[in-house]
């Protein structure tokens, strides 16, 4: 058949993902630089942590209405303007003259996020087959695992340097360069009518796989709302709670992102073949390696990086095992919807999760950020267990 002898498109893909780096670099930059922000805007570290939890909510409460009332534009150029919006939030947010002035601007980037991941999340499943579904996913995937290998720990160590201001700066003009190469090299796709993978049966309130979506959904918000109550404060806790200073901040951060990319590979080598496997065992490595770097936190320096690297390992495949979960296991018709509510899901976790972390922070001090973590991985670990028989059952076939 055509759709098997087609070749893989992987420049197209690369060409996404590097969207997607560029997108990611820009979403989590105050997360490696909160001190320097604290400090150059003379605000709490936990207030500038709300900046994530801002960013986060203004997705959450936008990404549905803008993805409908942008149903009929071009995909292609959709992406270009939420890029260009990224570009001018990064510019605004090197120059901003206050902490209010910040929060504007990241309330800007929110709104253009959420439009840029109903955009792009399903690219991939328009210009691949079913059967390179997860290949294709994986990736574009590792454009999120590049903003945590080099783009938060190169715009930290560059913010450290010379300053947060042009770390932003420095972002932006990456998020420009890559919007000139969607404009230029980026075919545009059909999105309106039949995607290749398959035709549209059913209207989506009647299809009987939008179970998936909801279980896919909590198990998402379970998952990554613990893992953002502890990376948000990634830094200070680095600094502080494991006592190893402000200059290691940066390259552990690096080395943690290549474990991230090491995990996503993982995902993409064993994630088709085991599936459940593969998510549960990750899980359960995030929960003993965080309950490791917790307990060792300021004892042993060596054994708590080990640890901190296995539990970056782990997350690293989680988010892809989990968006080959939502498109293998809906339907055609379903698939720009269950996107749009993955992206609210991982939204919500990012912003509740930065503020729960802020008030357990404030609250009961950094140690306690790790162990909070592991309270909603066992919690997301349960659900996703009980809930998978129900997910099988209604797999579209």
């Amino acid at each position: 058949m055509t759709e098997r002898t087609a070749p893989f498109p992987l420049f197209r893909l690369l060409l996404i993902a590097g969207a997607i780096f560029v997108n990611n670099t820009s979403e989590f930059l105050p997360t490696g630089l909160l001190p320097d922000i604290a400090h150059g805007l003379r605000v709490s570290e936990s207030q500038v942590g709300l900046l994530v939890t801002v960013f986060a909510g203004t997705v959450v409460v936008t990404t549905a209405p803008l993805t409908a009332l942008t149903q009929r534009f071009s995909r292609k150029w959709l992406m270009v303007v939420t890029l260009g919006v990224f570009f001018v939030v990064n510019v605004l947010c090197a120059v901003a003259p206050s902490y209010e002035f910040l929060l504007a601007a990241r309330v800007l980037g929110g709104l253009a996020h959420g439009l840029f991941w109903a955009v792009t999340a399903p690219y991939a499943a328009r210009l691949v087959p079913r059967h390179l579904l997860s290949r294709a996913i994986a990736v574009t995937g590792f454009g999120s695992s590049a903003a945590f290998v080099l783009g938060v720990p190169v715009g930290t160590a560059l913010g450290h340097a010379l300053g947060w201001r042009l770390a932003f700066f420095v972002t932006g003009l990456a998020v420009l360069a890559f919007a000139l190469l969607v404009v230029f090299l980026l075919p545009p796709v059909s999105h309106l009518g039949s995607p290749v993978t398959g035709p549209i049966e059913l209207a989506p309130h009647r299809d009987r796989t939008i179970i998936v979506i909801v279980i896919v959904c909590v198990t998402v918000v379970l998952i990554a709302t613990g893992q953002n109550v502890f990376y948000t404060y990634i830094a200070p806790w680095i600094a502080q709670a494991a006592a190893m200073g402000t200059g290691a901040v940066a390259p552990l951060l690096l080395v943690f992102g290549v474990a991230g990319a090491l995990g996503l590979a993982i995902a993409g080598a064993l994630g088709d073949r085991f599936p459940r496997g593969t998510i549960i065992g990750l899980i359960i490595l995030l929960i003993a390696s965080l309950t490791l770097a917790g307990v060792l936190a300021g004892v042993s320096d060596p054994a708590t990086i080990a640890a901190l690297i296995a539990w970056s390992i782990g997350f690293g495949g989680i988010p892809a095992l989990l968006q080959a979960r939502m498109m293998h296991g809906t339907s055609q018709r379903l698939r720009d919807i269950g996107s749009a509510w993955t992206t609210i899901a991982f939204n919500v976790s990012i912003g509740g999760g930065a503020l729960l972390g802020g008030v357990l922070l404030d609250g009961f001090g950094l140690g306690i950020l790790p162990f909070a973590e592991v309270a909603f991985l066992v919690a997301g670990l349960a659900f996703l267990v009980a809930t998978d028989r129900v997910r099988i059952a209604r797999h579209p076939g």
